[in-house]
């Protein structure tokens, strides 16, 4: 049931998983589920909900993702970083989020699903200082877009791109200094209207 609501949620999107792929996602909504008892990951306690919810709402961003390295701002459980780890093991991404217990389970998904290109980083977004910039940097829900554009500038390459998931409510006004293009996302089995930000510093 779990599956086939997660490889038809996925084919309504124009994404084929295959069976590694659908694996490990749903071992990793599996963890989130069963660490959610004692580390309050996620409001989220069903695997249905589950699936909709962290799985296909994550997983609606992928087609958007290019090559080059990948940052995901306030990760929280990893949604959608590890999600987007998952699907493209050829990418290097790197989840970054303040709260220990966040990072502790981020890196348990990690040894536990063998993800060998994700880092999870435990700091404030404004005090990490990587030896590389990212080319994409993306935040599923870290702060508004302006703040999210102030505190993560600095790890941004120059040519690079911030890919945002907002729901319903976000500021449409325009950005000094960045382009902006919005796409409109329906994520199957979700009725919130979904926004994908595509932000280019101008």
């Amino acid at each position: 049931m779990i599956e086939e609501l997660l490889q038809q949620g996925a084919q309504e999107m124009g994404i084929e998983l295959n069976e590694a792929q659908r694996t490990k996602l749903l071992q990793y909504l599996q963890l989130i589920i069963k660490w959610n008892k004692t580390y309050n990951l996620s409001a989220i306690r069903d695997l249905e909900e589950g699936v909709k919810k962290h799985l296909l709402d994550s997983l609606s961003v992928v087609s958007y993702i290019n090559s080059g390295n990948l940052l995901d701002v306030g990760a929280g459980a990893g949604l959608p970083g590890i999600v987007i780890s998952i699907m493209k093991p050829e990418l290097l991404v790197t989840v970054l989020d303040t709260v220990g217990k966040k990072c502790r389970f981020m890196q348990f998904a990690k040894t536990q699903l063998a993800l060998k290109n994700l880092t999870v980083i435990n700091q404030r977004v404004e005090d990490y200082r990587p030896e590389q910039c990212f080319s994409q940097i993306t935040s599923r829900a870290f702060s508004e877009v302006d703040k999210t554009l102030k505190l993560t500038r600095h790890l941004l390459c120059d040519n690079g791109h911030y890919l945002l998931m907002k729901g319903n409510h976000f500021a449409s006004e325009s950005l000094e200094n960045y382009e902006m293009k919005v796409h409109q996302i329906t994520v199957p089995y979700v009725s919130d209207q979904r926004h994908f930000l595509e932000i280019k510093p101008s």
